[in-house]
């Protein structure tokens, strides 16, 4: 009898074996499909804001062609500011470093998308109104806000399309575009001003140093053959302000502690006052040593790269200390 019962187990479990099988198979079926679906879902999702956003820019080149046409002609015709056709380059080379670190999941984020687009149309609106400003290529002052709103309105459609979390993984390149914003008449008086009163103090040191025999009023030294008076042009702030662009760039990508960055992008503003003390006492010694004829030869009127070249020693041999320090506390821990 219990034969009997164990084979007509036997034949029930192979019975039932199959519907068990073909349970499995339309759930692992059912599975793929859904993965299939989210896949597709994704994939449009996906589409439709790469679609969304060349439409939002080729839309904002649009609106944003002369202003943009207008500050790419004064970058390239201007000496200080010459390095903002670069900045559009260096931020899509950031981005494309850190691809695999962006997020791959976007949440919208409305709020601060249509706070910063307020903040962009405004600033357009205000200089587009008509009797408030001049032509908009008139001075600095109109790129620079022009500049500014462009840059709000470009944030704007991020934060919108992609989200605050890829914004976030994204900060540094984004945020490097704010170079693309020239500096007003006003502040790079105000730098160069500053930048040549400290550079005549340095070259003050520096003949003290030398022995020579000078006199010094404010800005103005005389020496035995020759007096000299540091110009607007002699502050260096052409030199010092590309060199603190790179300095920036530089620190993010090779240093990783925030204090080696805030130390190295630091040093770069002493680093350009003794370059530019260093070149007046340069000038003054020639001077005095070869004749003044030496205030009107190639050192004087075209020396800056040279000097320019000069202070990159002690800056990449910053960078190369810090970075090598770094690497060995990393190692330690």
């Amino acid at each position: 009898m219990s034969a009997i019962l164990q084979g007509v187990a036997l034949d029930t479990l192979e019975i039932l074996h199959p519907a068990k099988r073909i349970v499995a198979s339309d759930t692992t079926a059912r599975g793929r499909l859904e993965n299939l679906s989210a896949s597709m879902t994704s994939d449009r999702r996906t589409t439709w804001r790469f679609w969304g956003g060349a439409c939002y820019v080729i839309l904002l080149l649009g609106a944003f062609g002369e202003p943009l046409l207008a500050l790419a002609d004064y970058a390239a015709h201007s000496s200080l500011h010459s390095y903002i056709l670069l900045i559009p380059l260096v931020s899509a080379y950031l981005l494309y470093l850190r691809r695999d670190q962006l997020p791959r999941k976007h949440a919208p984020d409305f709020s601060l998308g249509i706070i910063l687009l307020t903040c962009g149309l405004g600033l357009l609106l205000f200089i587009r109104w008509p009797n408030l400003v001049g032509d908009v290529t008139a001075d600095s002052y109109h790129l620079t806000l022009l500049a500014l709103s462009f840059l709000c309105c470009l944030i704007a459609g991020g934060f919108v399309l992609l989200g605050r979390q890829w914004m976030r993984a994204a900060a540094f390149p984004i945020g490097y575009l704010i170079f693309l914003v020239p500096m007003p008449d006003a502040m790079v008086n105000a730098l160069e001003t500053a930048s040549k009163y400290a550079s005549a103090e340095v070259a003050n040191i520096l003949f003290h140093l030398s022995g020579i025999t000078f006199l010094r009023e404010g800005l103005f030294f005389q020496l035995p053959n020759i007096g000299i008076q540091v110009a607007q042009e002699c502050s260096g702030i052409r030199s010092s302000w590309v060199l603190l662009v790179t300095s920036i760039l530089a620190s993010h990508l090779f240093l990783k502690t925030p204090w080696r960055r805030i130390v190295f992008v630091a040093f770069v503003i002493p680093l350009g006052i003794l370059r530019n003390g260093f070149r007046i006492f340069v000038i003054g010694l020639l001077c005095v040593k070869e004749g003044p004829q030496m205030i009107h030869s190639l050192i004087h009127r075209r020396g800056g790269p040279a000097f320019f070249l000069l202070s990159l020693i002690p800056f990449l041999l910053l960078l190369w200390w810090l970075h090598n320090r770094e690497t060995r506390t990393r190692l330690v821990e």
